[in-house]
């Protein structure tokens, strides 16, 4: 159904608790005024500008409500429309198709709001070699499905998790006893193929992470001239991250410094959904 390895089964899990939670024992409103073999047609509009997202998880909700749904996707994730747009048209037995709307907007809307924002950042950094990339700054129990709508956006993913690569930040730093400390336990103990990652504050942090070989340096919540300083000293020896209200500088900027990476948390964790209605004929 979606592809970056987001499988079936993980989408109908995600959209099986959300109908759970909104529906719960019945749509009492819908079953007390709608009779049951009451029949509707109806359309998905996109009331602004935007990125659609999340047309294949809209499909599974209907689905799983009712597999005699027709749903016609005029739109597929990624496709940019203009305010007005009809993104999808929906026929079927009234009751599943009302109850099932709300958790059907909730998805579509969040997931095309990231897939937007995104759009929007990846636009700005184009002319530089920056890629914008997301964090685990996630709303739990979706971040599969935001880190794809990320991806949709034109965007990279990070870590999906804690098990995909190493990130020592400040507190890890301090348990270990410094970053050379750290970095030395990290590569003893993990495979060979994961990459080692430091999150660094200042100049004297960024000369550590270097020396003790890090593969990825972090440049967290430093002003421009200090991001600029940064690559220039680490010179291509390793990868360079900016981090840390990034959302709060000027993208266009930041990439210009010379930096690989700007992770973005706000692109998944502040996110304006974006206005989309579903409007019965």
């Amino acid at each position: 159904m979606m592809d970056n390895g987001f499988h079936n089964i993980m989408i109908d899990e995600i959209v099986k608790n959300a109908l759970m939670e909104d529906i719960g024992t019945g749509d009492v409103t819908t079953l007390s005024t709608v009779a049951a073999d009451k029949t509707i047609a109806g359309k998905f509009i996109a009331k602004e500008s935007g990125v659609i997202c999340g047309m294949p998880v809209v499909e599974r909700v209907f689905a799983l409500m009712d597999h005699s749904i027709a749903l016609g996707v005029l739109c597929g994730d990624g496709e940019s429309v203009e305010a007005g747009a009809v993104i999808a048209e929906i026929s079927g037995r009234a009751q599943p198709i009302l109850s099932g709307e709300r958790v059907a907007l909730n998805f579509l809307q969040r997931l095309s709001g990231i897939a937007t924002r995104t759009r929007r950042c990846v636009d700005t950094v184009k002319t530089t070699k920056a890629r914008i990339t997301d964090t685990r700054k996630t709303t739990p129990g979706l971040r599969a499905l935001e880190k794809y709508a990320v991806k949709t956006g034109g965007g990279s993913n990070h870590r999906l998790g804690l098990s995909d690569g190493v990130l020592l930040k400040d507190n890890h730093i301090r348990a270990a006893g410094g970053i050379g400390a750290a970095v030395k336990a990290a590569r003893k103990n993990i495979p060979h193929t994961l990459k080692i990652e430091v999150e660094v504050e200042n100049e004297h942090m960024v000369r550590e992470a270097l020396d003790s070989g890090a593969d990825i340096i972090m440049l967290d919540n430093m002003g421009i001239d200090e991001i600029a300083s940064a690559v220039k000293l680490i010179s291509g020896r390793a990868l360079v991250e900016a981090s840390g209200n990034i959302g709060d500088k000027d993208l266009l900027t930041v990439a210009r410094t010379g930096v690989d990476i700007i992770s973005i948390g706000a692109l998944t964790h502040t996110v304006r959904a974006m206005d989309i209605s579903l409007r019965f004929g």
